[in-house]
């Protein structure tokens, strides 16, 4: 879901922007540290695919924001959190100065959304579900639904706080589309992913969200 310019309050978009710098400032050290160097292109390839994936958006709340297939599910998954952040906001970036698909005062914002929230939720959900029993699809589907709910969540505690519209109007609305957009989200991600893990993203599995997400 990307906010475009103009929708925010400062104070909104300024702390916003500030969590993401610090978090991706980890993110970097970690990668750097933890990261097998043959992984790198990998993540190249991973962000092309997202970026095209997220290109097919519409308007919810008319302009305040848009709602799309995230992708951070299958990045968290496949490369652990803090590379997946990275992944994230470089899709998010070239969106926002190359295409104008979010804001640029926005783009802090829309950052801790789609490229640390997303990922977050998704890797968080991963781990707990690795303790039940169940079938790998099912896990994969619920941590790419609740990465976008969540997600949806979020941003509407971001336009209420901005006074864009209500917290119960932009809960009611974000939530209800994201709902449906997470099942997409949940239904692609657990196709791809046994694909991804034969080709070449499988090299980086061993750092994925199956193992500490918080090193």
């Amino acid at each position: 879901m990307h906010i475009p310019d103009g929708i925010l309050d400062p104070k909104v978009w300024v702390t916003t922007a500030a969590v993401s710098g610090f978090v991706l400032a980890k993110s970097v050290k970690y990668s750097k540290e933890k990261m097998e160097q043959r992984a790198v292109p990998v993540m190249g390839v991973m962000s092309a695919f997202i970026f095209a994936a997220q290109m097919i958006n519409f308007p919810v709340l008319g302009a305040a924001t848009s709602g799309h297939l995230i992708g951070a599910a299958l990045a968290a998954i496949l490369f652990g959190f803090w590379p997946a952040t990275l992944i994230m906001s470089t899709v998010v970036t070239i969106q926002a100065i190359v295409f104008q698909d979010g804001g640029i005062t926005a783009l802090g914002t829309n950052i801790l959304n789609m490229a640390i929230v997303a990922p977050g939720v998704a890797a968080i959900i991963y781990k707990l579900l690795e303790r039940i029993n169940l079938p790998s699809s099912v896990k994969v589907f619920a941590c790419s639904w609740f990465s976008v709910f969540i997600v949806s969540i979020v941003g509407a505690v971001e336009l209420a706080l901005s006074g864009v519209v209500s917290l119960e109007l932009a809960v009611k609305s974000l939530a209800f589309w994201h709902s449906f957009i997470g099942i997409g989200e949940g239904i692609i991600t657990a196709v791809i992913l046994p694909f991804a893990l034969k080709s070449s993203f499988g090299i980086a599995m061993k750092g994925g969200a199956s193992h500490e997400i918080t090193s």
